[in-house]
């Protein structure tokens, strides 16, 4: 080769270089795409406005979207507090401070909950159950004709809806028979079931053998005399409440239900894991009892088409989350075909594309459906079918509806299903609403947001509904880029990549985290909307794990954390707005139960702001879920510098959380110092005096308080009370391990590996323990996260991730981040879907990590910029785009081989800037809309 041609190809490999590290079109860094299409909820593509959700499935011979609207939960506005509950106070104290924690918690749990809410009648629905109602004949006795009976595979473990029986809760009749030859004959037999949900009422032969109504296991003996010789039968009449239901049998598949002689196992006798035979009795039982109430689904929208998976080509369903739009593409007899899905926030509609690359080709029909039993579907118009929902034992009601737009072809409605036959295009717009108006208003009309949306869609073109979804879209998505640089990966389908991560090399992964983190909390979380739950607004389940409600003990806060560092500060309105409603109940809630001023907030809520104790004594008696919130309205201003938010929004709020504390903080006997008890250390250890999460919290808060007061030039005699009391709160301590103490004893101990490291909230997301104010508390902590363990559920996962991160570890961090991002299979992890695994499903864990790999390439809470505190080493080159910090300052930064290359600083309120950087400083003054860039040793450009 000559040196001309050798020089050309070292500038090219060099430019190819260059743009293989820096290139911000990043690709599939941005694509979550499969080669199959979704078998189950989590492997599904989330798609979502903030208010209407869905998850698409993209198959090809039927596609199923399941869709929720975010206000659509069970329940209705109610009194959550007990009246005169404030009058037990004193006692539980005094028996807390006697170390009487188990009497303090029966006390508590008889006196101090919240009310539920009204329980149906139970005992005359089970009378008529029991006397026939539903059913003829007698189904217990063996000469029974249940011929014409449908059939059940049991056991089964979450609940007879994973067989078939989706969302029934009621009476449901199961029978089989056995065979008896001479090894069982005249021996006492135990019929060993195990787990039933909820109650049972078990015959031999139509002899009753017992009857449990509880989670008790079923171990029933069967005299002797009941067993024949041939054919036995067996008949359960299972009554079941709520939730899952039916004969769960073993969580270990290896154990099997079955008869054997008494004093021997299954494995000498017979098995019963089969296929039963079932008839449902009555599927209305009474509303059972609820602290607080759960997130619904809606609704599902299935196309069915004549393709066939086997006889396709080319299959692909993705998810672009730079235009949030999920497409699924194929080959099918020669045709591509195309569909596009999103959720359009300017239309207040889920718009579904079909088109082909051939004309007239396009045939399907289009069926809406519910799991609710109180749906049904009715026709509109020539192209709209209507599907009405009401939630059982609620108030709550929802509209959704359907609109074909068909371009070619013909379309009709036959049954209630959109048939379309033929046609060179088709739109599909799904629209919903239901009657909520606010936590104390349910008088709208679920008709009103369907006739908007449609209203808004009438006459645009497909294109103008796409590129005003886009532009919106992009609105928030723009304002912050990653790029960790390039791997093979890339070029894996996500479910592969996935799997390869935790051992492959594939910083770009982890770039697509972040913005997949991002782009779930622009789907869930819109300004005008409630703020995201547990799940974001993704749920498919009557029954959803936890209720998908807020809880607040860590994982309401945790879906925010992303909001102000990655650049999506307008997404935190929806919770602002949500404190706003619970600081008004959170009002009552104090007054009734603690006698105190200002707003208290306990571990949990939902949509009609609950703020009262729930479920038992030994967790649900936390008082610090206000405290914690106001975090998030002085992080916005500590971020943002606004003076108009800090006084009219963040300090009234503020203020009222820190004189809940004022007046409820109580003096230890012992040491001497303020103390807050009753509460717990969420959710570990029980009703205590005195947890150290309280303390950093309520610290925490009167110092923000005071702060403000003075920024703010307001409130100084309470200030004043503030600076007082916040001197005698119990202050951080380390134990005999070394250990920061959770509680106010030392009694850590070494070995526990609980998920939650309540007691480290002071190192994040709050700032009470840091290097610079003291090293050797931070040391201690450091020390109880090294104790607690590395393994957690997905949530927990991502908040260490953050501790890694302010102890300025990054490989450790980074360690948990690929525990984060491995295939849950069964255990913590992450879902095909890249969805966080608690498990189950749990959208804090997106979030946490996300806000987690951003807080090792900054942090801005000991007062200075610090750049690349907790680099790993996976993560040698990068370049982060609007990375926002304290101070009101926004960041675009590079690195190379793990050393910092450059930054821009820009400046959005003026305010004086340090900045750090392993041993160099800078500290200068700005003017606001000003950018300042500094190179690798922090010098001015």
């Amino acid at each position: 080769m000559n040196c001309k041609l050798l020089l050309k190809f070292i500038v090219l490999f060099s430019l190819v270089q260059i743009f293989y590290e820096t290139g911000f079109a990043q690709g599939n860094n941005q694509t979550l795409w499969y080669n199959k299409p979704a078998e189950k909820w989590t492997d599904a593509l989330p798609i979502g406005n903030g208010r209407i959700g869905a998850m698409v499935f993209a198959g090809v011979e039927t596609d199923h979207i399941q869709f929720n609207e975010e206000t659509l939960w069970t329940g209705k506005p109610r009194n959550y507090d007990k009246k005169g509950a404030s009058k037990y106070l004193p006692e539980i104290r005094k028996l807390l401070f006697e170390g009487k924690q188990k009497a303090a918690e029966d006390l508590a749990q008889k006196e101090f909950m919240g009310l539920q809410s009204e329980p149906g009648d139970r005992a005359e629905w089970v009378k008529q159950i029991k006397s026939g109602k539903g059913i003829s004949g007698n189904p217990a006795l063996k000469s029974y004709d249940d011929k014409l009976w449908k059939t059940i595979q049991i056991p089964n473990y979450e609940g007879w809806e994973t067989s078939g029986l989706a969302n029934l809760d009621g009476a449901v009749w199961l029978r089989t028979t056995f065979e008896v030859g001479d090894n069982l004959l005249n021996k006492d037999l135990v019929l060993d079931l195990n787990r039933i949900r909820d109650q049972d009422f078990t015959y031999i032969n139509g002899t009753l053998v017992g009857n449990t109504d509880n989670p008790d296991p079923r171990k029933y003996t069967i005299p002797a005399k009941l067993i024949k010789k041939g054919t036995n039968y067996i008949a359960i009449q299972v009554i079941n409440y709520y939730d899952k239901g039916g004969l769960a049998g073993y969580k270990d598949v290896r154990k099997k239900i079955g008869i054997y002689p008494v004093g021997l196992d299954v494995e000498h006798g017979i098995s019963l894991v089969k296929t039963w035979k079932y008839k449902i009795q009555d599927q209305n039982p009474p509303a059972v009892a609820q602290y607080q109430a759960s997130y619904q689904p809606f609704g599902d929208l299935n196309l069915t088409f004549n393709h066939k998976i086997a006889t396709v080509s080319n299959y692909k369903r993705s998810l672009n989350l730079q235009t949030a739009i999920s497409t699924t593409t194929y080959t099918f007899n020669g045709t591509n075909f195309q569909r596009e899905y999103f959720v359009s926030q300017p239309n207040q509609a889920a718009i579904i594309h079909l088109t082909a690359n051939k004309k007239g080709v396009i045939t399907f029909n289009a069926a809406l459906s519910s799991v609710h039993q109180k749906s049904n579907v009715k026709v509109l118009n020539s192209n709209t079918v209507v599907l009405l929902v009401a939630v059982k034992d609620g108030t709550l009601k929802g509209e959704s509806r359907l609109t074909a737009i068909i371009k070619g072809g013909v379309s009709k409605i036959t049954a209630g299903k959109i048939a379309v036959k033929n046609a060179d295009e088709v739109t599909l717009y799904l629209t919903a609403g239901t009657n909520f108006i606010s936590a104390d208003d349910v008088s709208g009309n679920p008709a009103s947001e369907n006739i908007k949306a449609l209203l808004s869609l009438k006459g645009k073109s497909y294109s103008e509904l796409k590129q005003n979804h886009i532009k919106e879209y992009e609105h928030y998505y723009n304002t912050f880029g990653v790029n960790f640089g390039k791997s093979t990966n890339e070029n894996l389908p996500t479910n592969e990549r996935l799997a390869a991560f935790a051992t492959g090399n594939d910083p770009a992964f982890a770039a697509l985290y972040m913005q997949y983190g991002r782009y779930l909390l622009i789907s869930s979380s819109r300004p005008g909307t409630q703020a995201a739950n547990l799940q974001g607004i993704w749920n498919d389940l009557l029954t959803p794990p936890w209720g998908s409600k807020y809880t607040t003990n860590i994982n309401l806060e945790m879906n925010y954390w992303p909001t102000e560092i990655l650049n999506l500060a307008e997404l935190n309105e929806p919770l602002f707005s949500k404190i706003k409603g619970l600081s008004r109940k959170g009002s009552q809630t104090a007054k009734e139960y603690y006698n105190a001023k200002g707003w208290v907030l306990h571990h949990n809520t939902d949509i009609w702001n609950g703020t009262a104790p729930i479920n038992a004594s030994n967790h649900g008696i936390w008082v610090s879920g206000g405290g914690w919130l106001s975090q998030h309205l002085w992080e916005h201003y500590l971020y943002s510098r606004d003076e108009d938010f800090l006084k009219t929004e963040a300090y009234p709020s503020m203020k009222m959380a820190a004189e809940f504390f004022v007046d409820f903080l109580i003096r230890d006997p012992k040491t001497g110092w303020l103390i807050s008890t009753p509460s717990n250390s969420p959710e570990n250890g029980g009703l205590v005096a005195g947890p150290t999460m309280d303390h950093q919290i309520i610290r925490t808060l009167f110092r923000n308080c005071i702060s403000a007061s003075k920024i703010l030039n307001i409130d100084a005699n309470f200030r004043a009370v503030l600076e007082e009391k916040e001197k005698q709160i119990a202050p951080n301590q380390i134990g005999k391990y070394g250990q920061l103490q959770e509680w106010l004893e030392d009694k850590d101990d070494t070995t526990n590996k609980h998920r939650h490291v309540s007691h480290l909230w002071g190192v994040f997301p709050g700032d009470d323990i840091t290097w610079e104010t003291d090293s050797k508390i931070m040391k201690a902590a450091k020390q109880s996260l090294i104790y607690r363990g590395d393994d957690a559920t997905g949530w927990s996962l991502a908040w260490k991730i953050n501790f890694w991160a302010r102890f300025k570890d990054g490989d450790h961090a980074m360690k948990l981040v690929k525990m984060l991002l491995k295939p849950a299979d069964g255990g913590a992890g992450s879902y095909v879907n890249l969805f966080d695994a608690h498990p189950p499903f749990q959208i804090d864990g997106n979030f946490g990590g996300a806000a987690g790999i951003a807080e090792m390439i900054v942090q801005s809470h000991q007062g200075y910029i610090e750049l690349l505190p907790a680099l790993p080493t996976a993560l040698s080159f990068g370049e982060v785009k609007g990375l926002l910090v304290r101070g009101g300052f926004e960041l675009n930064l590079k690195w190379s081989s793990g050393k910092l290359i450059s930054v821009e600083i820009k400046s959005k309120a003026g305010e004086r800037c340090k900045v750090r950087y392993q041993n160099n400083n800078i500290d200068f003054e700005t003017k606001a809309g000003s950018t300042y860039k500094l190179d690798g040793n922090l010098n001015q450009l």
